[in-house]
C-alpha cells in the first residue's frame, strides 16, 4: 500500500496562486505516474493533470496553461503549481498514484478559490 501526504491547500483569491504537494511513502521509480484530480460536490472526479515516471505530462483542458505539474525524485513528490485561478476551480483535490497496475489515493486537500 503506497502512502500520500497531500499539503498545500487552502483559500486563495481568484487570480492568485497555490502549490500542492504529494509526498509518497516509496521511490517514485516504482510508480508509473502521478497525478492530480479534484472533485466538487455532486461531480466525478476529474483529472487535472498527471504526469509519467519519466516525465511526460498530460492536462486537463481547463489546467492547461495555468497549472503545471512536477516531480521531485529525491523526495519522492509531486508537485501542483497553480496560477491565475479561478472560482470554478474550487474543489477537493486528490493526488494519484498509479504503481504496478494499482491505483493509489490521497485523502484530499480542499482548495477555496474566493475574493
Amino acid at each position: 500500500q503506497v502512502q500520500l501526504v497531500e499539503s498545500g491547500g487552502g483559500l486563495v483569491q481568484p487570480g492568485g496562486s497555490l502549490r500542492l504537494s504529494c509526498a509518497a511513502s516509496t521511490s517514485i521509480f516504482s510508480i508509473s505516474s502521478m497525478g492530480w484530480y479534484r472533485q466538487t460536490p455532486g461531480k466525478q472526479r476529474e483529472l487535472v493533470t498527471t504526469i509519467s515516471r519519466g516525465g511526460t505530462a498530460n492536462y486537463s483542458d481547463s489546467a492547461k496553461g495555468r497549472f503545471t505539474i512536477s516531480l521531485d525524485n529525491a523526495k519522492n513528490t509531486v508537485y501542483l503549481q497553480m496560477s491565475s485561478l479561478k472560482p470554478e476551480d474550487t474543489a477537493v483535490y486528490y493526488c494519484h498514484v498509479l504503481r504496478y497496475g494499482l491505483e493509489h489515493w490521497g485523502p484530499g486537500t480542499q482548495v477555496t478559490v474566493s475574493s
